[in-house]
This record gives structure tokens, C-alpha cells and sequence, in this order.
């Protein structure tokens, strides 16, 4: 009788393990809907967030903008109602992390070029430098799509304000003055509410296929 109980027992916890594999093993090949979180600036590294908001608990939104893309046409939130799109902060003389980024986002381009909910939007902070007519020589170079991805630019402390307290995008901190200076490898995925759903490092391969499933996520939400 103790036998059979030992036999049982080992049997019992095979089967358990076999089990908890298939399920995984089913769970993976459905690919599960499991939402993205909606990041508000408690959320987020305080290094990253201005000291007005690092309290903030929700309703957190990117705030409206006009800023001006390659082409010269004023760019507002209206031109990326009711899409998901990818934003992130480079300028057109940077020789560093900036090429690789860039490299990155025309590869998202490139994924979501038939895409009609997905944009890209970049944000120059240098906007001294990158006037309408260097953004579109650098678009060109780069291979830029007028109607997916917007290269913008506009007002410095505007630009800034974004970037630190609608985006959370960088460290540092500052008045958008003519010495302030930013500079983050950050992608941010913005949903269709204009609210945070993700950060990712511009700079890695991985991450940018991280994005790239996540926008799938994204997209299956109602």
C-alpha cells in the first residue's frame, strides 16, 4: 500500500509539472492580451519627472503644442487625434546617440508604414539650429515619410516644457534657456488618449522591438 502511495505521489507531481508546461506553452502561442500600463509621473523616476508633478497620480496627458515640421506646416496635437505615435527629443548636428535613434525610428517607420493609427513625431532641442529648412534636409537624408513621421520644431522653453513635464524624457533640469541643454535616448509610445504607455532606450535593438510589439498591444485596446 505504501508503494502504490509513493508511485501515486510521483506520478501526481510529474503530471503537475507537465501541466504547468502545456499551459505555459498554450498561454505564449495565444499571446494572452495583457494591457500596458498607463504611466503617471508617480510612476516614473523621480530623476525624470518636474518637481511640480512628481505627486501626480493620474490624469497625467501630454499638453497641447504647435510646433513646426519639415515642411514648414504648424504641427498640433489635431494632426495625431485618434492615433498611437512614437515621440522622442534629437537634434540634426548630434554624433552620438542621436544617428542610432534615428536609425531606430525609421525602422518603426518602416513597420508601421501602412499603419494608418501610428505616427512618429521628433522633437528637435536645438531649435536654434534646426530651422525648417536643415529639418528637411536632414529628412531627406534620413528617409523621413511627410505623412507618418514629423521632425518639429519651434519655441526652445516650449520644446523643453514638453519634454520634462509632459513626456517625462529627460533628467536634467532647466528653463529652456539659451544654455539649457537635454539630451535622452527615450522613446515614449503615446496611446490615442495622448497618455504615456511606455519608455524605451532609442539606442538598443531590443527595446525598439520591444515598441514594436507593444503598439500591437495597444492597438488591441477598444
Amino acid at each position: 500500500m505504501q508503494s502504490f502511495f509513493k508511485e501515486y505521489k510521483i506520478f501526481a507531481i510529474v503530471f503537475g509539472i507537465i501541466s504547468i508546461i502545456i499551459v505555459t506553452i498554450i498561454y505564449d502561442t495565444l499571446n494572452v492580451y495583457k494591457p500596458l500600463p498607463v504611466y503617471q509621473p508617480e510612476m516614473v523616476n523621480s530623476e525624470l519627472v518636474d518637481s511640480t508633478i512628481q505627486s501626480k497620480r493620474k490624469y497625467h496627458k501630454i499638453a497641447d503644442f504647435k510646433l513646426i515640421n519639415q515642411n514648414g506646416k504648424t504641427i498640433t496635437q489635431d494632426d495625431y487625434q485618434n492615433k498611437i505615435y512614437v515621440a522622442d527629443f534629437f537634434f540634426t548636428t548630434c554624433q552620438t546617440i542621436c544617428p542610432i535613434m534615428t536609425s531606430h525610428m525609421a525602422d518603426v517607420q518602416k513597420e508601421i508604414m501602412d499603419d494608418n493609427e501610428v505616427m512618429l513625431l521628433s522633437h528637435t532641442v536645438t531649435p536654434e539650429i534646426d530651422t525648417v529648412e536643415q529639418l528637411k534636409r536632414y529628412a531627406k537624408e534620413k528617409g523621413v515619410n511627410d505623412a507618418k513621421w514629423n521632425l518639429v520644431t519651434g519655441d526652445k522653453k516650449h520644446i523643453y516644457e514638453l519634454a520634462r513635464k509632459s513626456y517625462l524624457a529627460v533628467k536634467s533640469n532647466g528653463d529652456g534657456g539659451p544654455f539649457d541643454m537635454i539630451h535622452t535616448e527615450n522613446f515614449m509610445l503615446i496611446d490615442k488618449k495622448k497618455q504615456i504607455r511606455g519608455f524605451y532606450d532609442g539606442t538598443k535593438p531590443e527595446d525598439i522591438e520591444r515598441l514594436l510589439d507593444d503598439i500591437k498591444i495597444l492597438k488591441k485596446e477598444k
